[in-house]
């Protein structure tokens, strides 16, 4: 990608006084957490244990409701991102936030390496593997507590019901509240990032098409179907355009 274009990010950047972020994947891919649809990505590991299912399945509600035993034993060895630190992009958005440059982070992912990195305003549309509460009493426990049962189903220590991941399984709603500030956030938005998805993923995706402001800039290494829309374009990692972003 050229300097002009560059420049241009971060003229819009610098003239806009509402930002808001949207991000997928792509934003932790970098941070060592495979997407999901990329020929590397999660959805094309295989695993003898689990080839039976489709991945979409694995991760549904029917499946922890049906097949508890298969969906604990593979959200255990798929989705513990414990120990996984932000990149670029993530220190990058926190620093804009920091600087009045950035209203917040509207995030596909449910790793919580925005907080991590220093992001306050974060809206996680698909909830987050931080935090779990038993299905049955609605008690809340901490992210090590699904991953550290190792064997069998985590039960509540209070009630005996399931502990479930606080996340939005195929087959559920996306939580309303969330859902709204989201809208809201793009509503207010003069200027709309969106990075490291493919805009493919719904309801997610149509979050876009709350957008009303000035400058859609997108960065993604694969192409959406929002290019027309958008002011400026990057087909690059995230990590290294928001690395010339200037604050």
């Amino acid at each position: 990608m050229n300097e002009e274009a560059y420049k241009q990010l971060n003229e819009m950047i610098r003239t806009s006084h509402h930002i808001v972020f949207f991000g997928g994947a792509g934003v932790s891919t970098e941070s060592g957490i495979p997407d999901f649809r990329s020929k590397d990505g999660l959805y094309n590991q295989h695993d003898v244990a689990f080839d039976a299912y489709s991945p979409e399945y694995l991760l549904s509600h029917d499946c922890l409701v049906h097949h508890p035993d298969v969906f604990y034993e593979f959200y255990r060895q798929k989705l513990d991102a414990r120990g996984i630190k932000p990149n670029r992009a993530h220190y990058k958005l926190a620093e804009m936030e920091q600087k009045g440059k950035l209203d917040g982070v509207i995030t596909q992912n449910i790793d919580g390496l925005h907080q991590l990195a220093g992001s306050k305003n974060v809206l996680e549309v698909h909830g987050s593997t931080l935090r779990n509460y038993c299905d049955a009493c609605g008690t809340s426990y901490p992210a090590d507590f699904i991953f550290n049962t190792k064997k069998g189903l985590p039960t509540c220590p209070k009630c005996g019901g399931l502990v479930r991941p606080d996340v939005v399984l195929y087959g559920e709603a996306l939580p309303s509240q969330t859902w709204s500030d989201a809208i809201d956030l793009i509503h207010q938005a003069d200027c709309l990032i969106v990075g490291g998805t493919s805009l493919t993923v719904y309801p997610a995706a149509n979050l876009v098409d709350y957008f009303r402001g000035r400058y859609l800039i997108l960065v993604n290494k694969g192409e959406t179907g929002y290019e027309r829309r958008a002011s400026l374009v990057f087909h690059d990692s995230i990590g290294e355009v928001f690395s010339h972003i200037e604050v």
